[in-house]
């Protein structure tokens, strides 16, 4: 029971992640491989304010994700004008220089060793919660006025101009957002598991979240989630594949590129419209096989 626990925790911090990936890339089209950099900023900002100055939890995630979005600001102000590809070099550079940066202060961050004592305070109903309320934060921006103007960037950035889309300000709220995001699941993940350490953020992180939003459905937010929380549960809870995780992950992507290239749940959104829709088929398909 404590493992199941364990992993939902997890998966819920994980699914918070994906949101903020799957705004940045599901709606805007941007690829980013230094996303885990802010949730290294999350984890050690909320951390050190906890421990030095014994500062509230929550108030300490407030300031840890303001923090994150402020550096997510410098750095995504010439980020955004960028073409797609090179967004993805300059994110990784990006992240790489915030791994050498918590080695370089290791008088505060605790350098390879890690930041150790950190109150655990963080169970699985806090981490279930945020993580629903996030996911209901994105769904709704998805369905505001900027998640269509992301939507339009991402299918043509150059109509979306000439209609009148400020792309570079659309962009940059949805970058930032996303990072808000990744931030909140460092500040999650510090506090559940008591301990923040400098290779937990690399770029492989990064690209896992892309494969899970990938596999279940880069246009669905569904999808995201569900691929998001069945990457997440597999390999925690089979440890046997916990060790070749990146293989499993080779493997899966693989298998959605050949067989289903926009996903698992392609651009199927789970709402009570599409419901109805496949319960009606459902129907109606029982109906058939009676008059047979």
């Amino acid at each position: 029971m404590n493992l199941f626990l364990y992993v939902l925790t997890q998966v819920c911090i994980t699914l918070v992640s994906v949101c903020g990936i799957y705004i940045l890339t599901g709606l805007t089209g941007m690829f980013s491989l230094g996303s885990a950099a802010f949730m290294a900023i999350g984890a050690y900002v909320s951390g050190l304010l906890v421990l030095n100055t014994g500062m509230n939890m929550y108030l300490a995630f407030l300031l840890a994700i303001a923090f994150a979005v402020c550096v997510g600001y410098v750095i995504g102000f010439p980020v955004v004008r960028l073409r797609r590809d090179y967004i993805s070099l300059v994110t990784l550079g990006f992240g790489e220089s915030i791994a050498q940066l918590i080695l370089l202060l290791s008088q505060y961050t605790g350098g390879a060793f890690g930041l150790i004592g950190i109150p655990r305070r963080v169970n699985v109903w806090i981490a279930l919660i945020i993580a629903i309320l996030v996911i209901i934060l994105t769904a709704l921006f998805k369905c505001s006025k900027y998640g269509r103007q992301c939507i339009a960037i991402k299918s043509d950035e150059l109509a979306a101009k000439a209609m009148g889309i400020n792309t570079s300000r659309v962009k940059m709220i949805a970058f930032l957002l996303s990072c808000a995001m990744t931030a909140l699941a460092g500040c999650l993940s510090a506090f559940n598991i008591g301990y923040v350490g400098p290779t937990d953020f690399g770029w492989k992180k990064s690209a896992d979240w892309v494969i899970m939003v990938f596999f279940g459905g880069v246009n669905s937010l569904t999808g995201s989630i569900f691929g998001g929380a069945f990457l997440t549960f597999l390999p925690q809870y089979m440890q046997a594949l916990n060790k070749y995780r990146a293989v499993v992950y080779a493997v899966l992507v693989l298998f959605i590129l050949n067989f289903k290239p926009k996903g698992v749940f392609g651009e199927w959104e789970l709402t009570p419209k599409n419901m109805r829709r496949a319960l009606m088929r459902f129907n109606r398909k029982q109906r058939k096989v009676k008059e047979r």
